[in-house]
């Protein structure tokens, strides 16, 4: 915090990683998403999450077993059917197992 509080705001060499970010956006997960005409995309693995937050667009993790989530993505606006989507996986696999509360102490 202290660094960036430091600096004298956006600089050229940010505006051009923002500018590249933008186009490879655009040109990847939101032509993907529109050209295809998907609602949400879906991986088995957690760091999703992460590669949507990059971009800006939203996501959700939905349990699916006992230690990995499987994350949501859409584009951005797509929070409500991301919802809707998480929610119907849930309720159509039960597939979250709660863990065993062995040796739990209260």
């Amino acid at each position: 915090m202290l660094q960036a509080q430091a600096t004298k705001g956006i600089g050229k060499a940010e505006k051009v990683v923002l500018e590249n970010l933008a186009t490879l956006t655009k040109n990847g997960f939101v032509k993907l998403m529109t050209k295809n005409k998907l609602d949400a995309l879906v991986t088995p693995v957690d760091i999703t999450a992460r590669i949507l937050a990059i971009g800006g667009f939203p996501g959700i993790s939905v349990p699916a077993g006992y230690s990995k989530d499987g994350p949501f993505g859409g584009l951005k606006g797509s929070e409500p059917k991301l919802i809707e989507i998480a929610y119907g996986f849930e309720q159509a696999t039960q597939i979250r197992k709660p863990p065993p509360f062995k040796n739990l102490k209260l």
